[in-house]
């Protein structure tokens, strides 16, 4: 059996939505200063999570995590600097918007992340929908053409996501546990490839890491990491290969988590 030493962790690393994040997309104060503590401390702060880059950089303002693992996946950035990405070509793109609207509908509603921006189709603005959301640009995808580090698509019928993930079985894909919406990546880019490419340039194994997570695409994530901890919200498939499980993320389940095992020194 081999012992996980805790005081052997470099980095912690954080999904968003549903761990590091409230319900309603805050980050608490409570969990700001213990995660400060923890940067005194020398620990680096790493955020990954599914959400598109410019998604996202509205809730790190205060944070300001050294480690950035967007996208899934596809995109990370260390110290600002990108350190691994993967992209959709432009015509790999053009065919998964295609594939998806001939077996969804032409209706179905589509986003896409790209280096520099997030697109989306929606019927209702994101933003209407809710207001933490980032900066998002209209279009009806009809002529795009640009490459994609993720494209989501939401499919209410399972029998249809089932046929789609089939006619698309040589990219990634990963339902949320939230809703009806399916996340496609490029083949083997997922936040564990991410990970591993964050390692290599910090000189540190994942066994230096722990991780926070609580959905599907969590997963991959704690079982790669030295320490996988499930939020008390998170499904019971993650809770299952966890090595820990918190409080839940209303709860402030990451702070309460950190200080209990000394991490913050508080």
């Amino acid at each position: 059996m081999v012992i996980k030493m805790e005081n052997s962790k470099r980095i912690l690393l954080f999904d968003l939505d549903g761990t590091l994040l409230r319900d309603d997309k805050t980050l608490s104060e409570y969990t700001l200063k213990t995660l400060s503590k923890c940067k005194e401390r020398g620990y680096l702060i790493g955020i990954s999570t599914s959400r598109g880059e410019q998604n996202c950089l509205g809730f790190l303002r205060d944070l300001k995590p050294d480690i950035l693992i967007s996208s899934g996946g596809a995109l990370a950035r260390l110290n600002g600097a990108i350190i691994h990405t993967s992209s959709f070509s432009v015509d790999e793109t053009e065919k998964l918007i295609a594939t998806a609207r001939n077996i969804c509908g032409m209706d179905c509603e589509i986003t896409v992340d790209t280096l520099d921006a997030h697109y989306w189709n929606y019927k209702i603005s994101p933003k209407e929908q809710d207001k933490s959301w980032g900066e998002s640009i209209y279009t009806d995808f009809n002529d795009f053409r640009q490459e994609a580090l993720k494209i989501c698509v939401e499919i209410h019928d399972t029998d249809l996501a089932e046929k789609l993930c089939e006619n698309l079985s040589e990219f990634d894909s990963k339902r949320f546990s939230d809703g009806d919406w399916y996340k496609f990546t490029k083949s083997g880019i997922t936040k564990e490839s991410a990970i591993s490419a964050v390692c290599k340039a910090c000189n540190v194994s994942e066994s230096e890491i722990i991780a926070f997570g609580d959905d599907y695409a969590d997963i991959g994530m704690l079982k790669l990491c030295g320490i996988g901890v499930a939020m008390g919200n998170a499904i019971q498939e993650v809770k299952d290969i966890a090595d820990d499980i918190t409080l839940s993320n209303e709860e402030d389940g990451v702070a309460v988590y950190l200080e209990k095992k000394s991490y913050s020194g508080i």
